[in-house]
């Protein structure tokens, strides 16, 4: 296990056992909440599945609105946040964000999100739905899994890596996701496509496999309470990349949306979206070609204060490696994140 999964399972388990989430909750609870959503489908037992985080059950976003519900929060649409936070004494708001345009969205999110009569809006990356992308942490997961060594050189330095035993194959993929992740993006695309080339993964069989296609998300762009955003063209992290790349991804894949689903797109959401990956830079770029808000992956509830960084807007993981009543509890009630942003409300540095 990481040693950031063993600190977020260590201070979750502390909140529950303190309590904390209830008598802390007035102080630590924003003005709303966006949670952040990937995958939604049904649980398969794998033993080596380290993106698991990026997916829950249907049961477990069906429990997640529910007890957001019951924890007071409103449901909105990303349209209505800017407004919810120029105004003051209502009730904490919550917004439903999916991203990357998975086809599982479809087939079993949208059921549970219409039983409800919840909006949410879908980040789509451009060249998932033209089914070329790259889901490379998806690419490097399938190599690992197949492949009994992991060898690559990269910067300098060649390694060579054993993946005989699913313990094995977890020390790899950590070492290799983030060794690749403090270098170039081209120096990490070009190491999981020879992984990938060598485990027999096909880059574009995966992304057509998992992504919708543009059929598809005009059919779900037609639901009332569904709003499209864009997550741009390629889905690079925006932070590794010039001002040029920048402009160009934000403003090409917003149009390429509008144009192939007929509506407008007011809302972006960063790939990847750490502090790695979008800073100050970005946010202002978002700005300036035209997008209203961007969400990041910096967690954290929504404050007064961000309504001076619609751009650089926080998100609540839904974590598929918490998913139980408890946890969802402490999240929504703000605590755990006192300590993750030092005391900072608004952390856009």
């Amino acid at each position: 296990m990481s040693l950031k999964r063993t600190i977020i399972n260590q201070g979750l388990r502390a909140i529950q056992a303190t309590r904390a989430d209830i008598w802390l909750r007035p102080f630590a609870q924003g003005r709303g909440v966006i949670l952040m959503m990937h995958h939604v489908r049904p649980h398969q037992e794998r033993a080596f599945a380290p993106n698991r985080l990026l997916e829950i059950t249907p049961e477990f976003l069906d429990l997640t609105i529910s007890l957001v519900k019951e924890m007071g929060f409103e449901f909105i649409s990303m349209d209505d946040v800017g407004r919810r936070l120029n105004s003051g004494g209502q009730r904490p708001f919550a917004v439903l964000t999916f991203d990357d345009g998975y086809r599982d969205n479809a087939e079993h999110a949208l059921p549970i999100l219409r039983r409800h009569s919840v909006p949410a809006i879908l980040y789509v990356t451009t060249s998932f739905a033209d089914g070329d992308g790259r889901l490379w942490w998806l690419e490097l997961e399938e190599a690992v899994a197949r492949l009994d060594r992991i060898v690559f050189h990269h910067e300098g330095r060649d390694f060579d890596l054993p993946a005989h035993t699913v313990p094995d194959k977890r020390r790899a993929f950590d070492t290799v996701y983030w060794r690749l992740r403090s270098g170039s993006e081209e120096g990490l695309l070009r190491v999981i496509a020879e992984l990938a080339a060598a485990a027999g993964v096909s880059s574009g069989e995966l992304t057509q496999r998992l992504c919708m296609d543009w059929a598809e998300l005009e059919a779900i762009a037609r639901e009332p309470d569904i709003a499209i955003g864009a997550h741009t063209c390629t889905h690079p992290m925006l932070a590794k990349h010039d001002e040029q790349t920048v402009r160009a991804e934000l403003a090409a894949s917003r149009e390429r949306i509008e144009d192939r689903l007929k509506c407008f797109v007011r809302h972006l959401a960063y790939p990847v979206g750490d502090s790695t990956s979008a800073g100050p830079r970005d946010f202002g770029i978002a700005a300036e070609v035209g997008y209203e808000t961007a969400v990041t992956t910096r967690p954290g509830h929504v404050f007064a204060g961000h309504r001076d960084h619609m751009h650089a807007l926080p998100r609540v993981s839904i974590n598929g490696l918490h998913q139980n009543r408890a946890a969802m509890r402490s999240l929504l009630s703000g605590v755990p994140f006192l300590a993750w942003n030092r005391g900072r409300r608004v952390n856009v540095d």
